[in-house]
């Protein structure tokens, strides 16, 4: 491809400037060892914040907002109730990919960003600073209801700019790697959860449920104070300005996404169904269940082992993502993923055989474990879903696949597997839910291409 240029009535041809596709930022903006680091704190810490609120909020519903803001009569439904408050949050995560993906691929990644954070940690603060059931009665619950709603509108938004303000910074060869920056959150932030929590209830039980519990909330503060400060020392993305440079900027990026790529957001939904299904019946149902007293419905496990098994699980869910996102690089995002799909529908009836055999021991062993399996399905996941979509639909394709099948998988899972309990009185019953849920996974992963090699410039 040339230019031609006049020199003194003579025409002559010049090599146009070499083009760099989207996916391949120019050499001047490859990252720095500093920028790394800086890349790997932005993108991550938001996905932290999002999975330490959640994993927070889990943990307290499972423990102790039954009986601080769910008070009723049946514990069990009472906990069941902060699970629907759960699940309201997760079926809001939709409509805020809708809101946030318009304004991340028409105004960019980074000032959308900032929006989506600031929500967040707003919301997971004031949490902490809500009145109780005991002081303001009905107010309480409908109160925390509307935090969730929030929370949930602007996680939304989170995670897809997260990971292409890590992808899209990335050089060729290393997406997977820079992905992993914002899959690592989650382990990183609901392992800090079950740390405070496990710390929180070496108190008496009455102080927990008096006050403190509200810590572990409060300390999202810190959480967003540190990550705002990072996110304003992050560049725009160089995809999203060769985008405003060369005018490809969507100006429908919702209408552009649902007609060019309805299908492949569909099937990133579909991924996510099954992956959340299971993950949430790890992250908040076990912990329901293994504590509740015998007589209604648990196993009247000790709290404290159930979470230190979730924190240890957290570290192993961190080491398989790390790992499983780097050997992506190599191999491709479907061959790493599907072995995890695999893996995690294998295990759904040996993990609850082994959760109720008897011990608090076995059944933290048995969440470990399944921790430890999903991250290897959860490492390359974001990487994959951002070479699904072209440049200018990116964070509005990932954020509905991601959130659809979030919302509908990790939202409904601790209701249904709670449902299914008190319904049938066994645990096969939610294995066989686990399994189905991960076979629909299965599916849609094997009907979605491979974009590990290729480098697209707008598709």
């Amino acid at each position: 491809m040339h230019r031609e240029i006049t020199v003194n009535q003579r025409t002559t041809h010049e090599p146009s400037p070499k083009l760099h596709l989207p996916d391949d930022p120019p050499a001047a903006t490859q990252p720095r060892h500093g920028l790394l680091g800086r890349l790997a704190l932005a993108s991550g810490v938001g996905t932290a914040l999002e999975f330490y609120d959640f994993a927070l909020y889990a943990t307290a519903t499972s423990l102790v907002f039954n009986k601080v803001f769910f008070v009723v009569d049946d514990p069990w439904f009472g906990a069941f109730l902060g699970f629907v408050t759960f699940a309201v949050g997760f079926l809001m995560a939709p409509i805020g990919a809708l809101l946030f993906g318009h304004f991340g691929d028409r105004l960019g990644r980074r000032n959308t960003l900032i929006a989506t954070f600031t929500l967040m940690g707003a919301a997971t603060f004031l949490m902490g600073v809500l009145p109780s059931h005991a002081t303001i009665g009905i107010a309480a619950p409908l109160l925390l209801l509307f935090l969730r709603l929030v929370h949930g509108i602007a996680r939304g938004g989170e995670v897809s700019g997260a990971a292409l303000i890590a992808i899209e910074h990335a050089p060729k060869g290393r997406r997977g790697l820079y992905g992993s920056f914002v899959t690592l959150g989650s382990p990183i932030g609901a392992g800090l959860a079950n740390l405070s929590f496990l710390l929180i209830l070496l108190l008496p039980q009455d102080v927990v449920a008096s006050w403190a519990w509200r810590i572990p909330f409060l300390l999202g503060g810190l959480v967003l104070v540190v990550g705002l400060v990072t996110r304003l020392h992050v560049d725009e993305t160089p995809v999203f300005k060769q985008l405003q440079s060369e005018r490809k900027v969507a100006k429908r990026p919702i209408a552009e996404t649902l007609r060019h790529s309805w299908g492949r957001v569909l099937g990133a939904a579909g991924v996510m169904f099954g992956f959340n299904a299971f993950q949430y019946v790890l992250f908040t149902f076990l912990l329901s269940f293994g504590t509740e007293p015998v007589a209604q419905h648990g196993l009247g496990l000790e709290r404290s082992v159930l979470v230190t098994g979730t924190l240890f699980g957290c570290l192993g869910h961190a080491v398989t993502i790390l790992l499983s996102s780097v050997i992506s690089d190599r191999v491709g995002r479907k061959p790493v993923i599907l072995t995890g799909a695999v893996l995690l529908a294998l295990y759904a009836f040996p993990m609850f055989s082994l959760f109720t055999a008897g011990s608090s021991a076995d059944a933290a062993m048995a969440i470990v474990i399944g921790f430890v399996i999903a991250g290897i399905m959860f490492g390359p996941m974001l990487t994959w879903f951002s070479q699904l979509f072209a440049p200018a639909q990116r964070y509005t394709g990932i954020g509905l696949g991601f959130q659809i099948g979030a919302a509908l998988g990790g939202g409904f899972s601790p209701l249904i597997a709670n449902r299914l309990l008190v319904a049938t009185g066994t645990t096969v019953s939610i294995s066989i839910f686990l399994v189905a849920a991960m076979a629909l996974s299965l599916v849609c992963l094997i009907a979605l291409p491979e974009r590990h090699r290729e480098v697209p410039a707008d598709a």
